[in-house]
């Protein structure tokens, strides 16, 4: 008695051979799309990056569940992870048009804020507390007198150069992308009240930005970020300015003063050149008289 056995068909249908044609390249270009996508870094830049190539990367994905009707399922995932990101990357590319700042703003961005890795958000909350107003100066125009001006905000100088006097002797220029009042800003507490102890003149017709004091705190509150972010800008700024006086400053025998010692600070010039006589170091095996 002869008996046929039958083979029992696969559960799955075997691959015979590879697909070639437009769905299979669409298959190969939607992968390699998705692979640049995710390849994109952070912020608003990089979030744009990374939606915009998953978009192409799942239209492609369409195109190819399109062509093969057993593949409905892919078809409508791929559909609804497309709709997904293109509503993100059309979302993302109205916020950053909505961040778009006015020269003047997007300069100081460059030089002051960018580097320190602030992002636009921020940044717009720091435009909008200053008003978006950008303040002229006339040549000769003063900024604050000394003894006279109240200290009730902080500038940041954009462009010209101002002169800074104290009793008619000139002390240093402040050039832009420089704080006109950043002394005075850190020498005051919240609460504290002022006046200017130096004269600032406009050199030159000058342009500059300027914060007043309530709204800036109020905005420190609000984001302990910028607060530190100012906190950082501020002080290095002094600094700068210390230095450029530190090189100024030479005794009777030319020798530089530090002026980031108190005691040379405070000193009178008489006083100032004993203690220089006093911090000489002898040299041994010389006899003093």
């Amino acid at each position: 008695m002869n008996l046929t056995v039958k083979l029992a068909s696969p559960a799955l249908p075997l691959c015979e051979e590879w697909k070639e044609g437009l769905d299979g390249s669409l298959f190969h270009l939607a992968n390699v799309l998705l692979f640049l996508g995710f390849m994109g870094g952070s912020g608003f830049y990089g979030l744009l990056y990374l939606f915009t190539f998953m978009t192409l990367g799942f239209f492609c994905s369409i195109l190819w569940a399109w062509s093969d009707p057993c593949t409905t399922d892919t078809f409508l995932w791929n559909f609804a992870l497309f709709g997904v990101c293109l509503a993100q990357a059309l979302y993302i590319a109205y916020k950053l048009r909505s961040l778009t700042f006015d020269k003047d703003f997007e300069d100081l961005y460059n030089c002051m804020f960018k580097r320190l890795g602030v992002s636009l958000t921020h940044f717009g909350k720091i435009v909008a507390s200053s008003d978006g107003a950008v303040h002229t100066l006339e040549k000769g125009q003063w900024f604050a007198v000394e003894e006279k001006t109240q200290i009730d905000k902080l500038s940041v100088l954009l462009s010209g150069r101002i002169r800074v006097t104290v009793k008619g002797e000139f002390l240093h220029y402040i050039h832009p992308f420089q704080f006109l009042d950043s002394p005075e800003w850190d020498s005051l507490r919240p609460s504290e009240e002022g006046i200017f102890q130096v004269t600032l003149h406009a050199d030159n017709q000058c342009r500059y930005i300027a914060w007043r004091r309530k709204k800036l705190y109020l905005l420190f509150a609000k984001h302990r970020y910028i607060a530190r972010i100012f906190a950082l800008i501020v002080r290095n700024d002094i600094a700068e300015k210390l230095y450029s006086l530190s090189d100024k400053a030479f005794d009777r025998a030319g020798h530089h003063y530090d002026l980031r010692l108190p005691s040379y600070c405070h000193m009178p010039g008489p006083e100032l050149e004993r203690a220089h006589d006093l911090l000489e170091v002898p040299i041994p095996g010389e006899r003093t008289s």
